[in-house]
């Protein structure tokens, strides 16, 4: 047991009368060891005295550390600050470069695929946002209810043919009557596109506005009016998307062609089965449904009071109604992701620069010159900074003083 330990086992065992004998018993010690000639505290500071100085050491070295790690930081920091501007012709440039480098990260974003720059933000993935929209787009074109093709059968078609009888011959069937139905199922449909870019667009707004204010948020003074910028050039792209979408919509109504040979063949196999739905629905007075194979079941039961020229018409009618319908479907979504990705490529490579430019520089307001002016927040941050690096390195100094005296001590 070392000399510390004994002496403390001795004080715990001693009463209260035995206290003045206690500077005896620590002397009787001492020399039993054969220090007597040396102080009880110096021999031991001696004995950890290295220990302490590396330990002192060490934590001089991890106090170095954690202010290099801080001065880097504050460095790097000031670094990615927005450099003071002195003249026009630098504010210029640096403008110019903030619009190249948002084309180029919207390029990346919104034409190429490309999310790198946000890997985390899913709603900065936009080709696969889009994709989705798109197909929420299809899926609601083709589930409204003009796509049930098997309620109601055939009702519609002959009262239309009803309103379209004239002084003609009964076997002939008019243009008019596919063109009045076309028209109704069009017209029922019309308000998805519509809905549809109107979506996109808020959607792309959205996208457009986040990367300009992250390329320009070192420049308040632009800010606003790239803002302003981004905003009215989305409005009138959609604007112009809502008129495209209205034109297709009436080009839809106007005219009953395709050339695609999808549409004959669908309709001619549809037709093979003409005659055995008239002879089941005249001659069989028992069977209430009749399976058309590529339409589905349909009820047959209240088309019996009908003479047969008009049901052959209205079965006619409705299917060719059935194998342009599917076409006309696949044009509108077809159309809209061809016409989605023109504009979207458009607004990038060209609307964009144009209208940020011409809200900035052609406005004449002074918004240019107010960049030489730097913001009270980014002046702050930047003497902030300054102050920080200063002292750090001050500290820095001193450490490496006192580091020097611990070494040359060992």
């Amino acid at each position: 047991m070392g000399l510390v330990g004994s002496v403390s086992e001795e004080m715990s065992n001693s009463s209260e009368n035995q206290v003045e004998s206690l500077p005896q018993s620590i002397e009787e010690k001492h020399q039993e060891l054969g220090v007597s000639h040396v102080p009880i505290v110096s021999s031991f500071n001696e004995r950890i005295r290295p220990l302490l100085d590396a330990v002192d050491k060490l934590r001089h070295l991890q106090i170095v550390r954690k202010i290099n790690d801080k001065l880097n930081a504050s460095i790097s920091e000031l670094n990615r600050m927005p450099k003071t501007l002195s003249s026009v012709g630098e504010a210029l440039t640096t403008f110019m470069g903030i619009v190249g480098s948002a084309k180029e990260s919207l390029n990346k974003i919104i034409v190429r695929g490309e999310y790198d720059e946000y890997l985390e933000d899913k709603n900065m993935h936009c080709t696969a946002r889009l994709v989705e929209m798109l197909n929420q787009y299809s899926g609601e074109l083709h589930n409204c209810s003009e796509n049930d093709l098997t309620g109601n059968f055939l009702m519609d078609e002959i009262q239309v043919l009803e309103e379209a009888k004239g002084i003609e011959l009964p076997n002939f069937l008019p243009r008019t009557t596919f063109l009045s139905i076309l028209q109704k199922k069009v017209e029922k449909v019309s308000h998805i596109p519509v809905a549809f870019v109107d979506k996109v667009w808020t959607y792309i707004e959205d996208v457009v506005i986040s990367v300009l204010m992250h390329h320009s948020e070192n420049y308040h003074q632009l800010q606003l009016s790239t803002r302003r910028a981004g905003h009215s050039l989305i409005a009138r792209m959609k604007e112009h998307s809502r008129n495209w979408v209205t034109e297709i919509v009436q080009m839809e109504k106007l005219t009953d062609y395709t050339s695609n040979p999808e549409y004959m063949n669908d309709w001619n196999k549809l037709m093979a089965q003409q005659h055995d739905f008239t002879r089941d629905v005249l001659e069989n007075g028992y069977g209430s449904t009749f399976k058309i194979e590529g339409l589905g079941v349909v009820p047959i039961a209240g088309l019996r009071g009908y003479e047969q020229h008009v049901l052959l018409q209205a079965f006619d009618l409705k299917m060719r109604m059935t194998a342009y319908w599917k076409i006309v479907l696949r044009r509108m979504v077809d159309f809209m992701a061809l016409h989605l990705q023109f504009c979207a490529r458009n607004l990038v490579n060209k609307e964009m620069e144009e209208e940020i430019v011409q809200e900035l520089v052609g406005r004449h307001d002074g918004a240019i010159e107010r960049m030489l002016e730097e913001s009270p927040a980014v002046a702050a941050k930047r003497e902030k900074l300054n102050v920080s690096i200063k002292l750090l390195r001050e500290s820095n100094n001193v450490l490496a003083n006192i580091m020097d005296k611990i070494a040359s001590n060992v």
